[in-house]
Order: structure tokens, then sequence, then C-alpha cells
């Protein structure tokens, strides 16, 4: 054996070897996989179903439950593309909005101002869900309007 050829069974110089060096980490347990991304087609639907599934559960519940539909929605399946990701946002985004106003309008029915302000929250709604649902199946990249971007 050659004097600059290492031996099998000796210690090899390196930052885990060595006395009082602790063994490297095991590698962790495997997670969850990663969900594959949409076809364009499935971003177009998911886009479209967002807008729809908020707009049914804003109409069916007087505008109290579009928030969590258009928030179930966006945290399922917003890794999943970036078009899909914008629609889901732009959803809830204007969930959010109209979350507020309703809120607002309650202490104004006090002095009946928010009895024109809770139905125009509504209308609202509906009229932009339609918006983003047209626009996601004809796979526009779209902001509603009157409507920040809390949600990105």
């Amino acid at each position: 054996m050659s004097e600059h050829t290492p031996r099998d069974d000796a210690p090899q110089a390196g930052p885990s070897t060595g006395p009082g060096t602790p063994d490297p980490a095991p590698a962790p347990p495997p997670g969850y996989p990663v969900a594959a991304p949409m076809s364009p087609q499935e971003e177009k639907t998911w886009g479209m179903a967002s807008h729809g599934i908020a707009l049914a559960a804003t109409v069916l519940s007087a505008g109290t439950l579009g928030f969590v539909a258009a928030l179930v929605i966006y945290l399922v399946v917003k890794d999943r593309g970036p078009f899909v990701r914008a629609h889901t946002a732009n959803a809830l985004n204007v969930q959010i909005i109209v979350g507020i106003v309703l809120l607002v309008s309650f202490p104004l029915m006090l002095v009946l101002v928010g009895f024109v302000t809770y139905p125009a929250a509504c209308v609202f709604a509906v009229v932009v869900h339609i918006l983003g649902m047209v626009k996601a199946s004809n796979g526009e990249w779209w902001d509603p309007p009157l409507t920040p971007k809390f949600v990105r």
C-alpha cells in the first residue's frame, strides 16, 4: 500500500469525525407529498369554482358564509398554480371587503343607513363574483374593482 493512499479502516478527516463531534442528525421522515401543479384547464375550472362557490355561499347565507368558502378554497388550491392562486385570492379579497362592509352595516342600521349598505354589499359580491367566474373561464387575469389586495 502506498503512503499516500488512505486505508479503508482509517478515520477520515472532516467536520463530522473526530472525538467529541456528535453524529449527524438523521434525515427527517418524509412529509406529505407536494401537490402536482394543475393543468391550465384545471386552473381555469378552480378559478371559476372559487368565485362560484363563494357566490353561492354568500347568496345562501345572506352574505355571512362566503368568506369561509373562499378561505377554504384558497387554502386548499393556492399552491397548485399561479392562475388559480390569483383567482382564489381575488375571491377571498372580495369576501373580506364584503365582510367588512357587512360588519359596519350592522351598527349603521340604527340610523337606517345600514339597511342600504348591507344589501348593496351583497349585490356587489354577486356582481363581482359573476365577473370573476367569466374572467376565469376565459383564462383572463383580473383584479376585482373596489377591492384591496389583502391576500396575494
